[in-house]
């Protein structure tokens, strides 16, 4: 047996006992009047972007508009055909150049600002973490009060992957100044349609 067997074996053998999960119902979980007005204000405090649209042709525009003119864009919807369409069977390596990606997402959260996408929206893993500029589409309908009814939706689903993500990528470790776009997107925009 191998040192890396013998130590899967001991790892195995002296797991904890399984614990029953909390009730999450009993939590008073909060709730917003206005669950918009709160995503918008908690993704715009921590360095996203919010943009309410009312049909996906706006966003054409605004990323034309507010994106250098390089138009190395691409994204997962049909729709949005002026922007190149990703191929799923490209090569992660070959997306490091991509300025702006624009993917949907299957909801978000009031609480905390953030979405929530799977790999059914992403189609290849690596798109929403190495693009310069991250933007996601999201249906004012489908923004949730509080990460106890976005874990009651996504709680027993399987998924090759699934990520939330709540604004620009950063930092605090250099000098304990922010930095954003340290590790992914220097920015995040949610085009959210009413």
């Amino acid at each position: 047996m191998s040192s890396r067997e013998k130590i899967l074996v001991a790892v195995k053998n002296n797991q904890p006992a399984l614990q029953q999960l909390p009730d999450l119902a009993s939590v008073n979980a909060i709730t917003y009047n206005d669950k918009f007005l709160q995503f918008s204000t908690v993704l715009t405090a921590i360095g996203g972007t919010v943009v309410e649209i009312k049909s996906t042709n706006e966003i054409i525009e605004y990323v034309k508009t507010n994106f250098s003119s390089n138009q190395n864009y691409i994204t997962t919807l049909p729709q949005l055909q002026e922007f190149k369409a990703l191929d799923e069977n490209l090569d992660p390596h070959t997306l490091e150049n991509i300025e702006v990606a624009i993917v949907a997402v299957r909801f978000g959260v009031a609480e905390n600002g953030s979405v929530w996408l799977t790999g059914d929206e992403i189609k290849i893993r690596a798109l929403p973490f190495i693009c310069e500029h991250l933007a996601v589409v999201l249906q004012k309908n489908d923004l949730l009060n509080n990460m106890q009814e976005a874990y009651n939706l996504i709680g027993e689903t399987q998924y090759g992957i699934g990520v939330f993500i709540a604004g620009p990528s950063k930092t605090a470790d250099i000098e304990q100044s922010l930095v954003l776009g340290a590790h992914g997107p220097k920015t995040m925009t949610v085009f959210v349609v009413s």
